[in-house]
């Protein structure tokens, strides 16, 4: 039996709901939501739009790795070796560059229920780890080279240092973005480093 009301979101949220009752799991402390690629893209926009965040008496991280795209808070993109942010220039031509999941126009399901402001509020507010391959620079698996992507930046890496420093600077967030050495778009490189074992693993 299928409901077309319900979303991945709604079910991730009963997810996070069941992880922390305290009657099914008493001795669990904290909570690291994490993806690669695909599932990069879901924890970075998943992470904006919850509503349980605040909720379940149990501190929750995002991790987010290598994803194609990201969901802008405005219709600005970054532009140039360094990232300055300016209205997007070929916005005549890919009129589709700010919907979402790329932006927050034109958004349905889960995340049409919440305004704008409160999207960049919670982006802003909750604590998120970028993991980013340092050799995640060609169009391989996947990439997403659709115009509204390639707005954000011609390679993953680029994408993910240019919205890090978006949110940082503009909306006052304090992700961070690490960069692993000598991975390409490989969960198992990326999940496995040195650098990202103490993220995914939290000492509590």
């Amino acid at each position: 039996m299928s409901n077309k009301d319900l979303t991945s979101y709604d079910l991730m949220d009963e997810i996070l709901r069941r992880l922390a009752r305290k009657d099914v799991f008493p001795n669990l402390k904290a909570i690291v939501l994490c993806g690669h690629s695909a599932g990069g893209q879901y924890v970075t926009r998943y992470e904006m739009a919850n509503q349980v965040h605040d909720k379940l008496g149990i501190p929750i991280t995002y991790v987010v790795s290598n994803p194609s795209s990201y969901a802008y808070l405005d219709p600005e993109r970054p532009a140039g070796a360094n990232n300055e942010l300016r209205a997007f220039g070929d916005a005549r031509n890919c009129t589709t560059y700010d919907n979402w999941p790329y932006g927050l126009k034109s958004r349905s399901g889960y995340t049409a229920k919440l305004t704008d402001d409160l999207l960049k509020k919670q982006l802003s507010a909750r604590a998120a780890t970028y993991l980013l391959g340092e050799l995640d620079v060609l169009p391989l698996a996947g990439f997403d080279s659709s115009c509204p992507a390639m707005a954000q930046g011609p390679t993953r890496l680029a994408r993910g240092q240019a919205f890090v420093s978006y949110v940082n600077q503009k909306y006052k967030a304090q992700h961070k973005a690490l960069v692993i050495p000598l991975c390409g778009h490989n969960a198992r490189c990326m999940f496995t480093a040195e650098l990202a074992l103490p993220i995914l693993f939290p000492k509590l």
